[in-house]
């Protein structure tokens, strides 16, 4: 598709394009607003446009030219057709540093269809339709209303892409560079009648905040250039109240009130401000009033009060009341000038190392959000998509969510305010402080706008300039910016940077020390982050734990119906159409969403397990579609549930109460008596006075096998209460099974599960007779199978082809990331009611019983089986590859029955490997054992690397 500008006159005779220009420009340019007796203007609508590619429109008084095309504000100009089209040499925003991530798509064959003009699209991020980094100008006709006459006109822009400079006629106004908040220009006094108002927007990187940084990176919102949100001029008297902040104490049950006042006027001396304070909801009700002399003879005049709510009730997430501060300054005989602000009375402090709320001990269960927003490529301005998004958060359990290096607009934080939602705002992601550049002064810049334009919003609790910041001497940089903020505004938690530094300036630090929890202790629940906390002086937010991919939800691509297309998504259709295994997509994202579920619940539940613990940041409830395609979330980039879990499951883990378990280990003999440790940790409104803790153990039908209650026990808000142990003589439960732990509190949806398995006390598996057991497909392992008989083939893993390895625990990020990490595997995905793993019980995904055998296994590459094969272990492959690989599968060859397993069962000195052996045994003494599928013995000598298998006798 062709740039619109260069469509107009492609091909055409000058004399016609000049007649065509002139009837575009008639159609395009927008008729004149209406005079408007109301005090705004709505600028909405068709505007006037031209792109400034070579950047001369200053040079050359665009403000005055009457520009050639069409554009619908608010609205981006990628989103409407206007840029380039994407290529391998598109300028992205983003850091992709060549040597240090995966450069397949620019070096393969296997991507060299998507790298063609007019099929280019990405595996590493989002593909958008059009693509433009510089500077384009916007402009309309205005008619200022004669009621005007005299006023102050201000224009307001939401949201616009970054820079902004505004003429109004042939003046300049001024220039505004604000990444997270509003545009706003005084014009002064606007003669009224016709004018015209042209808007400059350049959407390069005007300072160093980071390619990567959510702000203006293509790796998530895209770097768009337009305005969003509203867009309005606004008419004020000529002595006007500029801004109020409120700075509540709610131990105090009051707050402090700062009012700025502008003066464009003659002096006028003093005049009267006047406040009230409004309950919100229902019945509006006068808490409070009052009125005082201020001298607003000139501009920047302030003024300050307190004002008692001694009947005010608190905000927190559980009581999000809000109030209404309405203000109104009249200067002598002068048009009176009114603002209103809401409020909520709340403090934000901590104590030792926990972060607390009006004095009492929070605990943060937040998410990550980056700016993802694919429909359009920018942030939504209206509350209620805003509403959504935290009603879906808290739906899982959540109470927080984190602005990844960047600041969310108005409705975010009033829909917040509303919820009860406990919210982080961030500036920037650069590694480039303190060296000198424009960041230095432009980051702290930032951050005042951010506050003055937000920083009465309650929900607002946390600000942190950077996501993990760099540079020279960057520690210093910060602890001041830091130190500055402590001083004059009290009103939420200041920290150096999200992830380090852990610098002593920090109210709280936000860590990723303790992630390493879960890894070190998979085979176990009694591990928590204490050795973390204990670092410490100040209270520890966990950083982005999780980052546990899930496959692509490929039923995900009609939904791209905006300005970015999943490319990437795409991508792996195609791959995995050309291995014959499209039809198990949903399989493999619903086996490997288990797994990622069960990876989210062991950390989440490590966090909740950790007394004095300040919370957690989980990247991610929802995928993260950049930086390689990280599908880390149980939600896809549209807060839509995949599938594979609900709300209500997850909540079970992650909420204000939840009871946990400290298992020592998850499988267990027939002989052993379950003893099981008990807690809960509660965060919610009140404690919970004589609780009582039941517990019931159930099959994997619903069938309750064993049950008890634990003596009435206090649950005191902010603890995590120790209630007793679970102890169960196994003799009573079959075996082998898989059994599942409940732990409830009575009287409230306070609920928890663990599976665990029990297997039979026998330790030894019997080999057998008439199977022949081979780790190499050598002369007699042919000869067996050529007589009719039934072999089992263990593959030592060196001997194995193709580059792969097994690991229990699912991708990290992405390996387009992080290509040389330690697993590129997804779990495995099977089918319970085969009867090889009958005496093996299981669900179709991974579970812990599964740890030892995947972790002691190699995958097979199965692509040159016949496609109808499919394995009775299949392992998911990374979706970069879609290779077909399995763990355990079985065929014919020739007159014989084989079946391959990678696991080493020779080892058998773990419960789940001596029981898998025993299953497998089990099954090919059985008559159930008939593979269906015929293979070759060249097929299966193709497992084996090259070289292996020929030095064997074939005699």
């Amino acid at each position: 598709m062709r740039n619109r500008e260069e469509i107009m006159t492609a091909g055409i005779p000058e004399r016609v394009c000049w007649c065509l220009a002139l009837a575009v420009l008639a159609c395009a340019t927008p008729p004149v607003l209406a005079q408007a007796e109301s005090a705004s203007i709505d600028l909405s609508g068709r505007w006037a446009f031209a792109l400034d590619r070579a950047d001369v429109g200053i040079q050359e008084r665009w403000q005055g030219k009457a520009l050639d095309a069409s554009i619908k504000l608010p609205g981006s100009l990628q989103e409407q057709g206007f840029g380039d089209e994407i290529s391998m040499d598109t300028p992205w925003t983003l850091l992709w540093p060549a040597g240090k991530r995966d450069q397949s798509w620019h070096t393969s064959d296997r991507y060299a269809p998507y790298r063609k003009p007019g099929n280019v699209k990405s595996p590493y991020w989002l593909t958008p339709e059009r693509h433009y980094v510089g500077v384009a100008w916007y402009q309309r006709e205005l008619n200022i209303p004669a009621e005007w006459k005299g006023r102050r006109v201000v224009l307001f822009l939401e949201r616009p892409h970054w820079g902004t400079t505004v003429w109004v006629d042939d003046r300049e106004v001024g220039t505004r560079e604000g990444l997270g908040v509003p545009h706003e220009y005084d014009l002064g006094t606007v003669a009224p009648g016709p004018h015209r108002l042209a808007i400059r927007v350049d959407n390069r990187l005007l300072a160093e905040v980071g390619l990567h940084a959510h702000c203006v990176s293509d790796f998530t919102q895209g770097n768009w250039n337009g305005v969003v949100g509203r867009m309005e001029l606004r008419s004020t008297p000529t002595t006007w109240i500029e801004d109020v902040q409120v700075f509540p104490d709610a131990a105090a049950k009051r707050a402090r009130i700062k009012v700025s006042a502008g003066n464009a006027a003659a002096p006028a001396g003093r005049g009267e401000l006047q406040w009230s304070v409004l309950s919100r909801g229902g019945d509006e009700k006068l808490l409070a009033s009052g009125a005082q002399s201020v001298d607003v003879s000139e501009s920047g005049a302030e003024a300050a009060f307190e004002i008692s709510l001694p009947k005010a009730e608190l905000w927190s997430e559980f009581t999000p009341v809000l109030y209404t501060l309405q203000v109104s300054l009249k200067p002598g005989s002068s048009e009176e000038s009114r603002f209103s602000t809401v409020f909520g009375l709340r403090d934000i402090s901590t104590k030792g190392t926990q972060l607390t709320l009006n004095g009492t001990p929070i605990f943060l269960r937040g998410t990550h959000e980056g700016c993802v927003f694919p429909l359009t490529g920018y942030p939504p301005t209206d509350e209620a998509s805003w509403k959504r998004v935290f009603e879906t958060a808290r739906a899982h359990g959540l109470n927080h969510m984190r602005f990844h290096s960047w600041c969310p607009p108005e409705a975010a934080f009033a829909v917040a305010d509303e919820m009860g939602f406990y919210l982080q705002a961030e500036a920037v992601w650069s590694h480039e402080l303190n060296l000198g550049k424009k960041i230095d002064t432009w980051l702290p810049q930032e951050l005042e706008r951010m506050v003055r334009a937000y920083g009465n919003h309650p929900s607002f609790m946390i600000l942190v300039p950077s996501n993990e910041p760099g540079g020279r001497a960057s520690n210093k940089y910060l602890g001041q910016i830091v130190n500055a903020w402590k001083a004059k505004d009290p009103r939420r938690l200041y920290s150096a940077g999200t992830g380090w530094p852990s610098i002593p300036e920090n109210q709280f630090h936000v860590t990723g020390n303790g992630r390493a929890y879960p890894r070190r202790f998979w085979s176990k629940t009694d591990g928590d982050c204490s050795g973390t906390r204990d670092e410490f002086t100040v209270p520890v937010v966990q950083h982005e734990i999780g980052q546990y991919c899930a496959f692509p939800n490929l039923e995900e691509i009609p939904k791209y119906k905006g300005s970015l297309k999943a490319g990437n998504f795409e991508i792996v259709r195609d791959f995995l159409e050309q291995g014959g295994m499209l039809g198990q997509a949903r399989d493999f994202l619903m086996a490997s969403g288990k797994l990622q579920t069960l990876f989210y619940k062991e950390e989440i539940e490590a966090q909740l397990r950790t007394s004095r613990w300040g919370g957690f940041q989980l990247l991610d409830l929802h995928d993260f579609p950049g930086q390689g395609t990280a599908l880390v979330g149980v939600l896809d980039a549209f807060w839509d549930s995949k599938g594979y879990v609900t709300p209500e499951e997850f909540r079970r883990f992650c909420s204000p109460t939840v009871p946990l378990t400290r298992f020592e280990k998850r499988l267990f003999l027939q002989d052993e008596t379950l003893v099981v440790p008990i807690e809960v940790a509660h965060y919610g409104p009140r404690g919970l006075q004589g609780a009582v803790v039941v517990w019931r153990i159930r099959t994997p039908e619903g069938r309750e096998i064993a049950s008890g209650r634990f003596a009435p026990v206090d649950l005191p808000v902010a603890e995590v209460t120790k209630v007793g142990k679970v102890e169960w003589p196994l003799k009573e439960a079959p075996a082998p099974s898989m059994l599942n732990l409940e732990v409830s509190v009575a009287g409230t949806s306070a609920a928890n599960d663990w599976n665990i398995w029990i297997y039979p006390v026998s330790k030894v598996a019997q080999t057998p007779a008439g199977i022949h057991i081979t780790t190499r497909f050598d002369g007699p392992a042919r000869a067996a199978l050529a007589a009719g008989g039934s072999v089992l083939l263990l593959p030592e893993g060196g001997a194995l082809a193709g580059n792969t390895r097994n690991n229990f625990n699912p991708i990290f990020w992405n390996s387009n990331c992080f290509p040389k990490g330690g697993n590129h595997t997804l779990g495995i995905l099977c089918d319970p009611r085969h009867p090889a793993l009958a005496q093996f019980p299981t669900s179709f995904h991974s579970d812990w019983q599964w740890q030892d055998p995947v972790t002691r296994s190699r995958p097979m590459v199965l692509d040159a089986l016949p496609r109808e094969l499919k394995p009775i272990v299949q392992v998911i492959d990374d979706w970069n590859q879609c290779r077909k690989l399995g763990m355990i599968f079985e065929a014919k060859v020739g007159a014989g029955r084989l079946l391959v397993c990678s696991v080493d069962l020779k080892r058998d000195d773990g419960l789940a490997i001596r029981q898998l052996k025993r299953s497998l045994f089990t099954y090919m003494a059985s008559p159930e054992f008939k593979p269906a599928v015929k293979i070759t013995e060249d097929q299966v000598e193709g497992l084996f690397a090259k070289g292996v298998e020929k030095k064997v006798d074939r005699k």
